[in-house]
Formats: structure tokens, sequence, C-alpha cells
């Protein structure tokens, strides 16, 4: 894939939510403050080293060091934006060198490329549209998760806004995603998503999953968020599955942002080389 250094990032949702305010009413339409989740400004290119803590039902856990790298692009037609993420586990032993590559295509209907670097084989292996849902090694996220960060893919759903909510007391809007049909539904592992969306800086702070079933599945809260070079950043991630009684918890930090990142940092290959010392 020829890549693209022009960069192009969506603002028009996020001035439309900004021109609302926060007092006034109605409340805002759902698919409008999804979008305003998109468009919320978190750099062009970024670093952090995360610290990812698994914790089975019993209490024990297992602890593991990633770097994570992310860059938007401007796509092939220089409008529809692109974005590359890049994670390297660094730690333990038996997960070092593990790597995960994405190409996400944003708005446009080209479908996302995923691959995955497995060292004990020595190979990458392709991630289908089947594995979206499908937990990303060992943690309570899906391999979709990962790949949205703090986004949402606005396409996957039909959004509904609910109330005016608190989290962490901060004052939210409560937005319903429901799956724009049972093929999606079965795909993402999710029949009804509600978004706590802070209606100051239009980020996530808490979702509530569910399965296909309408059972409570998971819960994901993102903490500690403070500005960075202007930037609104979480510190911390945490999930509960309320299913298996596991939770993940991830930890950032040396958090940087608009740093020089090549392009070939973003592909298969680098998968196999590691991350840039």
């Amino acid at each position: 894939m020829k890549m693209q250094p022009t960069v192009w990032i969506q603002t028009g949702a996020l001035a439309l939510l900004f021109a609302i305010g926060a007092n006034a009413q109605p409340l805002p339409e759902g698919e409008d403050i999804a979008r305003a989740i998109n468009a919320r400004d978190e750099g062009i290119t970024s670093r952090r080293y995360v610290t990812m803590e698994l914790t089975d039902r019993s209490g024990y856990t297992r602890t593991r060091e990633t770097v994570f790298f992310r860059r938007y692009a401007a796509g092939p037609d220089g409008t529809a934006g692109e974005k590359w993420i890049a994670l390297f586990y660094l730690s333990p032993p038996n997960i070092k060198d593990t790597a995960f590559l994405t190409h996400d295509f944003l708005e446009s209907v080209e479908e996302d490329e995923q691959w995955l670097y497995l060292p004990a084989l020595r190979r990458t292996r392709r991630i289908g549209l089947r594995d979206r849902g499908k937990p990303f090694l060992g943690t309570d996220l899906s391999f979709d998760d990962v790949r949205n960060e703090t986004k949402v893919t606005v396409r996957d759903y039909n959004w509904k806004t609910l109330r005016e909510s608190r989290v962490d007391g901060m004052p939210c809007i409560d937005v319903e995603a429901t799956p724009v049909d049972e093929e999606t539904a079965r795909l993402l592992g999710y029949g009804r998503v509600v978004f706590s969306v802070d209606r100051e800086i239009w980020m996530v702070r808490q979702a509530e999953y569910h399965d296909i079933a309408g059972r409570h599945l998971k819960t994901t809260l993102q903490q500690d968020i403070r500005e960075i070079d202007g930037i609104w950043t979480p510190h911390t991630v945490s999930v509960q599955n309320h299913r298996t009684g596991h939770r993940t918890r991830f930890v950032y930090r040396e958090i940087e942002y608009e740093i020089a990142l090549p392009d070939d940092l973003f592909t298969d290959r680098a998968l196999r080389r590691g991350p840039p010392k």
C-alpha cells in the first residue's frame, strides 16, 4: 500500500456540537454526538507506553508492557482519512515481540485491514472481518475496541440520545448504539451499547456493553483524563467483564503527540522488525 503523508481530520461534527452549546435544549441527536466523538482532536501522531493488567476472577493478575503508535493520514483520494495503529509487546518473555497493526479507513466503505504477528510461528496473520468481536490477546477488549481507541464506528450502529447523566462527577449525555443489522451485531458481539459522553470534551467516559441476548456483558471506564499539549487524554482505562469476572486495566505513560513517525512503521514488515529504538 502506498502511504500518503497528507493529513485529513474531520471537524464539522465537532463544530456543530459546540455550536449547540452544553446547556441548550433539546439534547443533540445521537449520530451528531457520535460524529463529534470522532472529530475530537487527538493529534496527527502519538506514542504511548501501556501497562496492561489482566486480573482473573480469583484475583490473580498478569502484567504486560507494550508500546503503541498511531498516525492519521489521507486516503488515496486525499479526502477520506486513514488511521494507522502499530502495537508492540515488550514483555513478558512469552508474549514479547507479538505485534498488531491496523489500517482503519474511517468513514470509507472500504474494509479495514488488521494483522497480528506471532513470533512463535514467525508469521503474520490477517485479522478478518469475522474476528472483529473476538477478545484481543487475553484482554477484555475486542480487536475492534482496540482499533477504535477512544473513537466509535458510526456506520456500524443506529444512534439514539437517551438522557443526561454524570460519570465521575462530570456532566455527560447517554447515547444508545444498536447495530444496524443482525450480521453486524454478530460480528461485533454486541446487541446494544450505552456510551456516556462528556458533554464538555466529547469523550466517552463510560460504556456499558450488552450482548446479543441483551445480557450485561462489560463496562469500560476512561479515567484520569488530562490535557497533554492541549489534547484531552485518558491515562487509565478499566474494563470489567460481568460474565466472566475478568478485569483488564490499561495504564498509559510517557504519552507524546506530534512526533515524527515513518510510514514504514505501519507495515507488516515492521511487525516482524519490532518497534523503533
